[in-house]
């Protein structure tokens, strides 16, 4: 029996330990309930074992910091060293979408809970894979080396739980129950989604199991009628394949299971609000591989997307926006967008002050799409789009506006018209030439350079 003090702090030797002693604590306790004369000596070695356990949990929260910390230069290390979320020293960098350096695991958790923005930036982000920064890794290991401080090469984080042969054939005993009673398929999906939630390793046996997927998806496929599947089970095997899906490794095989995405298109359109939402977050999960983008926007996926954002409801708005936005990076999707009506939609939510930033963003990408263009112009986009310009104080919302209104000149030359109405009230584009942002400043000059061109055009002719 290890003694409280004398703990390893190496990681993989905490993860066996753990897993010895919460099988030492089961014998004990198990001892103790069942033998009436148990001794007291059993009891104190439950207790002990207890006090272990309880200790190992703190020192594997401290032990990524604690040499830093015997040295007492946590407080030293250079700012382009420090994570923004954890404030501690990187060990194991990598890059954002939105260009914005973390330590993995607490960006990992960041994105784990369901945020589709980067910390400190708030852009969208275009997709959740997470690319290691090996130049900022090189330097700190540079700078533990100059200062003394060890900096293992391979930096593991290790879950709250070691998987053990037990949780393997738990895991496998889930999914056999997944093709048993009702009652027995709602008490598996629960629990297999808390698992794929709490424990990413979970989400890692998914995909070490080819047949793992469609197992879990059979009480759902099984029926003619998705809306026919009770509502619990619906969300926790939804939801299940929403969690899978975060691990990257796992998108590829998820996206290219036959049933996948056929099967949320149908939870978009008829499942609980808390299902379709989850679907739609599926869905941006998977399309950060561009391999997916095209498979999704192939299958058909936007038009139920397009219809729920429509809908409106707010549970689901964000997620099916972060979808729609990050499966129309890819051009080919852009025009299957705007065939559904996409234009048509967001426009009616941005007037109606809906989740505008993140519209805008949709917006702005689908302006590189002339039908899209032309659709903004006939459903009257420059008005809303020049007052948000007025009226937002988001310099990034003004950024996309002025974006948008710039292609909108390139296509449509009636609508400088429009433009130039508004520039001679309230010389809109020009502040926003002058005070805005670097790109913003760029766009608005662009607007002016045409409006001059046209006035000197006419006054010539």
């Amino acid at each position: 029996m290890a003694k409280p003090g004398v703990l390893e702090s190496d990681p993989g030797v905490m993860v066996k330990k753990a897993i010895e002693l919460k099988r030492e604590l089961q014998r004990l306790v198990k001892s103790i309930v069942d033998d009436e004369d148990c001794s007291t000596e059993t009891i104190d070695q439950a207790k002990e074992t207890l006090c272990v356990l309880k200790e190992l949990k703190l020192r594997k929260r401290s032990s990524l910091s604690l040499k830093l910390q015997n040295k007492s230069v946590t407080s030293s290390f250079p700012d382009e060293f420090k994570c923004p979320l954890s404030k501690e020293l990187m060990r194991d960098p990598v890059i954002l979408a939105s260009g914005q350096t973390y330590d993995r695991p607490f960006i990992q958790k960041w994105l784990n809970a369901g945020n589709r923005t980067c910390p400190r930036t708030h852009q969208v982000l275009s997709h959740t894979v997470l690319t290691p920064n090996h130049l900022i890794r090189e330097m700190i290991e540079q700078w533990s080396k100059n200062q003394g401080i060890e900096f293992s090469n391979t930096v593991q984080y290790i879950d709250e739980e070691g998987l053990n042969k037990a949780d393997c054939e738990h895991f496998l005993c889930l999914l056999k129950k997944m093709s048993s009673t009702l009652s027995d398929q709602k008490t598996a999906a629960k629990e297999l989604r808390l698992l794929t939630k709490k424990h990413p390793c979970f989400r890692v046996l998914f995909c070490d199991s080819a047949d793992a997927i469609p197992q879990l998806l059979k009480p759902i496929c099984g029926s003619d009628s998705f809306g026919s599947v009770h509502p619990d089970l619906q969300e926790d095997v939804i939801t299940t394949l929403l969690n899978i899906s975060i691990h990257d490794n796992n998108k590829k095989l998820v996206a290219e299971t036959p049933m996948v995405i056929p099967l949320l298109m149908r939870a978009l359109r008829s499942g609980t609000i808390e299902t379709r939402s989850n679907a739609a977050a599926a869905l941006f999960t998977l399309s950060a591989l561009d391999s997916n983008k095209e498979l999704i926007g192939k299958s058909g996926a936007l038009k139920p997307l397009i219809d729920l954002l429509e809908e409106g409801h707010p549970l689901a708005m964000k997620d099916v926006a972060s979808a729609i936005f990050n499966i129309c990076v890819m051009h080919e999707n852009k025009a299957r967008a705007v065939k559904d009506g996409a234009v048509r939609v967001i426009l009616a939510k941005i007037n109606k002050q809906i989740h505008v930033a993140e519209l805008l963003a949709i917006l702005a990408l689908l302006s590189s799409h002339q039908r899209a263009v032309h659709d903004m112009g006939d459903l009257g986009a420059v008005p809303s789009l020049l007052r948000i310009i007025k009226e937002s104080s988001c310099e990034r919302n003004k950024e996309n506006c002025v974006a948008i209104l710039q292609t909108i000149c390139l296509y449509d030359r009636s609508k400088l018209k429009e433009i130039r109405e508004e520039e001679n009230g309230h010389k809109t584009i020009s502040e926003l030439a002058k005070n805005g942002t670097s790109r913003a400043k760029r766009k608005a000059s662009g607007i002016l350079e045409r409006l001059n061109r046209v006035v000197h055009i006419t006054h010539t002719a």
